[in-house]
C-alpha cells in the first residue's frame, strides 16, 4: 500500500512523464508510442504523390501517383491491408483542396477530407509549397538566371547575383514570406478540421526535403540559377519548413523532418545520391521533384518518427 508521500511522488512522477511525451510531441521529436496500423489516410501534393515514378496507381490519373511514392512505402512496411490505406494526395494540390474536389487535366479528385473518419488511425499531410507557388517561383528564378547569365556567363553562378530575389523583395516586404504567413493560417484550419473528422489519428506534417544546397558551388549547370536566387530559394524553403513544424506542434500533431536526412542530396548532388531531381531529369521523376530514392528516404522519416 502506497503511503501518501510515495502516492504524491508517484502521481508527479507520471504527470512529469506526460508532460514530458507532449512536449516531446508538440516539438515533433522522435518519441512515439508504437506505430498506428491504420486505417491510414495520406494528404498531400506531388511531393507526396511522386509523379513520373513508376508506376501509377489510382484515380484520377491526373493527380499522377505512384505506387513507390512515400505514403505507399509507409503503408507497406506498416504491413496495412488494401482497404485500410487511402492515398488522396495528388500533383498540384493545395491547403484548399483538401475540403474541395481537385480539378485534373484526366478526372477530379474528391476532397482529400473526404477520406477520414472515426475510425482513422493514422494520417499523414504534406502540403504547402503549391500554396507559395514555390514551382512557379523557381520557373521565375530560372528565366531570370538564364537572361543573367546570358550577359555576365558563369559568374553569375558563383557571385551574388539574385534578380529573382529583388523581384519579390521590395522595402523589406518579401512577397513570398507573406504567401507562407497566409498559408500558416489555412493549415491552422486545415489540422483543426483533421482533428474533427478523425479525433482518434495520430496526424503526422510531413516537411520538404532539400531542394536546392545552402552553398552555390556547382549548381548554375543543373538549375540555371544564380547564386544569390539559389541561397533565396534554399531559405524560402527553410521558413515553409520551419512553419509546418511550428503549426504541426501547435495544432498537437507531429513534424515528420525529411530536410534533414536529405542535407547533400538537392537537386544539384551527385545523381547516384540525389533525392530531388533537377530541372532536366536524369530519373524517372517530374522536374525538380523527388525520385524514388527520395521518396523512400522520405518514407524513412516517416518511418523513423512512428518509430517503426
Amino acid at each position: 500500500m502506497k503511503t501518501p508521500v510515495r502516492a504524491a511522488l508517484a502521481g508527479a512522477l507520471a504527470c512529469g512523464v506526460l508532460t514530458t511525451a507532449l512536449v516531446a510531441a508538440r516539438h515533433g521529436d522522435p518519441a512515439d508510442p508504437a506505430p498506428p496500423r491504420g486505417p491510414y489516410v495520406a494528404l498531400g501534393d506531388s511531393y507526396t504523390a511522386g509523379p513520373e515514378i513508376p508506376d501509377r496507381t489510382g484515380t484520377p490519373a491526373g493527380c499522377d501517383r505512384s505506387d513507390r511514392n512515400y505514403p505507399a512505402l509507409v503503408a507497406r512496411r506498416l504491413g496495412l491491408p488494401a482497404g485500410d490505406f487511402r492515398d488522396m494526395s495528388c500533383t498540384g494540390a493545395t491547403l484548399a483542396d483538401l475540403s474541395a474536389p481537385q480539378s485534373t487535366d484526366r478526372g477530379t479528385n474528391p476532397a482529400q477530407l473526404s477520406a477520414l473518419d472515426t475510425r482513422t488511425g493514422l494520417v499523414t499531410l504534406g502540403m504547402g509549397g503549391n500554396d507559395i507557388g514555390f514551382a512557379s517561383l523557381v520557373r521565375t528564378c530560372v528565366k531570370a538566371g538564364v537572361f543573367t547569365f546570358a550577359l555576365d556567363g558563369l559568374r553569375a553562378g558563383t557571385g551574388d547575383a539574385a534578380p529573382c530575389r529583388a523581384r519579390y523583395v521590395s522595402d523589406g516586404t518579401d512577397e513570398i514570406g507573406q504567401r507562407i504567413a497566409a498559408a500558416d493560417e489555412r493549415l491552422a484550419h486545415a489540422l483543426a478540421e483533421v482533428r474533427r473528422r478523425a479525433p482518434k489519428a495520430r496526424v503526422y506534417v510531413v516537411g520538404y526535403p532539400a531542394i536546392l544546397p545552402s552553398r552555390t558551388t556547382g549548381c548554375a549547370a543543373e538549375m540555371g540559377l544564380t547564386a544569390g536566387d539559389i541561397t533565396y530559394l534554399h531559405d524560402k524553403e527553410q521558413q515553409l519548413n520551419t512553419m509546418l513544424r511550428k503549426r504541426a506542434g501547435k495544432a498537437g500533431a507531429g513534424y515528420v523532418d525529411t530536410y534533414t536526412p536529405s542535407v547533400g542530396r538537392d537537386a544539384c548532388a551527385d545523381r547516384r545520391v540525389r533525392w530531388v531531381e533537377p530541372l532536366v531529369p536524369l530519373a524517372p521523376a517530374a522536374s525538380v521533384h523527388p525520385n524514388a530514392r527520395g521518396e523512400q528516404g522520405m518514407a524513412d522519416a516517416v518511418l523513423k518518427r512512428l518509430g517503426v
